[in-house]
């Protein structure tokens, strides 16, 4: 295999940890990716293709202690906002599956599509209009604030990583 140098895969390399990276911010609005702990492999490949000279062990440390968190506070986010209006499971399911419907429509649908799938979701559950509105603004805040949360956490990390790299 001396055809397959390290100096072939130097690049591709390098290119995978930049899609990595891009495909982990779009996830952190896709319900469907683990955007965070993706961007986190991007940066960790990053840091590996160089050797760990720019980014050591303690700063990918940290990266990681914030990609979990960010799970961990997309996941209470959108439980809390949820129980706090009342919502059940099928409104917070519904709420994912319109946010992830929601993604085809733009912005409005990333707005209104966990609204009106917890709505949805609640009324199938068999209650009445008034919760399910209820549980529907409920569970559309907790997604909407795991998101936000999951957005920041993200660009902190990037903004970390590079002072790192940098200094």
């Amino acid at each position: 295999m001396e055809w397959l140098s390290w100096e072939l895969l130097y690049w591709p390399a390098w290119v995978l940890a930049i899609v990595l990276i891009l495909v982990g911010l779009a996830g952190t609005i896709l319900p469907v990716l683990p955007g965070v702990p993706i961007v986190l492999l991007g940066l960790i490949l990053i840091a590996w293709l160089d050797g760990f000279a720019q980014v050591g062990f303690w700063t990918l440390a940290w990266l990681t202690v914030l990609a979990m968190l960010s799970v961990i506070i997309d996941f209470l986010a959108t439980a809390e906002g949820a129980r706090r209006f009342g919502a059940g499971r099928l409104a917070i399911l519904g709420a994912a599956v319109g946010l992830l419907v929601g993604i085809f429509f733009g912005l409005p649908g990333i707005l209104f599509g966990p609204f009106v799938g917890a709505v949805v979701g609640h009324l199938i559950g068999k209650a009445n209009l008034d919760d399910s509105m209820r549980a529907g603004v409920g569970a559309t805040i907790g997604v909407m604030v795991g998101t936000i949360s999951k957005i920041v956490i993200a660009f902190v990390m990037l903004v970390w990583f590079g002072v790192a790299w940098w200094l």
